[in-house]
């Protein structure tokens, strides 16, 4: 497994890489100290609230997913424990995002299912071998996109806001970057097995942030609408793999 190269990393880190000039001032809020993730009115760039809604939705349910079935496996009862809590908050997010679509008047099943096989194989591509690297991609991935999704929700008015706040709320996930901290301090091959776990996670959860916007960026100033997001994403991952002694 950790001679595969995922082809998606290339492409993403290519686009990610370019730099254009920015041609305006764009409006940048900090989160504050959980997140150093900024948000940006995405604008045109920003899906119908309908798929918004509908994927926002569907990854908390797949993390919830994720989570409880580590629960077995995990000898520790201490770590049964963390994981229970950490599934226990994305099921919340989850549930709490469908009532925001049924007070709309919308089916949560009918907006979800469009990106159940898309999101689906993401978690298949971002699956580890071990309970260890699967902790280490709910916690890296959920947050990375935990981050894009609070930045989308400028864009939606007291719905997005209403998101946001859902979003931003506890996620438990803490314990889990515990449980990782603690094992590789205690070996030291988990590190750099983790390490590089952790790089290889980002080419795909970018894409599906990207694929979350409406259409790719098609202008100069398009580009440098979306890419400060992605650079403050970036930022917020290095400081999530630092907290747990990883390189990024």
């Amino acid at each position: 497994m950790w001679n595969r190269h995922p082809p998606t990393l290339v492409c993403v880190w290519d686009w990610f890489r370019r730099r254009r000039p920015v041609g305006r001032v764009l409006r940048l809020r900090t989160r504050g100290e959980a997140s150093r993730a900024t948000r940006v009115d995405f604008a045109e760039l920003a899906p119908p609230v309908d798929t918004f809604l509908g994927q926002a939705a569907y990854l908390q349910l797949g993390y919830f997913e994720t989570l409880s079935a580590l629960i077995a496996p995990t000898p520790s009862l201490a770590q049964k424990e963390a994981l229970s809590r950490a599934s226990g908050a994305a099921l919340t997010k989850h549930q709490q995002l469908v009532a925001v679509i049924r007070e709309r008047g919308d089916d949560p099943l009918t907006l979800m299912l469009p990106f159940r096989e898309q999101l689906d194989a993401f978690r298949r591509r971002t699956q580890g071998e071990r309970s260890l690297e699967t902790m280490l991609t709910v916690h890296l991935t959920a947050g990375i996109l935990d981050d894009f999704y609070r930045s989308l929700a400028a864009s939606y008015g007291e719905t997005g806001r209403r998101v946001a706040r859902i979003l931003e709320a506890d996620t438990d996930r803490k314990a889990i970057a515990d449980i990782i901290h603690d094992a590789i301090s205690a070996d030291e091959e988990w590190r750099s097995l983790l390490a590089m776990w952790g790089r290889r996670l980002v080419g795909d959860t970018l894409l599906v942030a990207r694929a979350a916007l409406s259409r790719s960026p098609e202008t100069a100033e398009e580009d440098a609408t979306v890419e400060p997001v992605f650079t403050a994403l970036m930022g917020a991952h290095a400081a999530r793999m630092s907290a747990m002694g990883l390189e990024s």
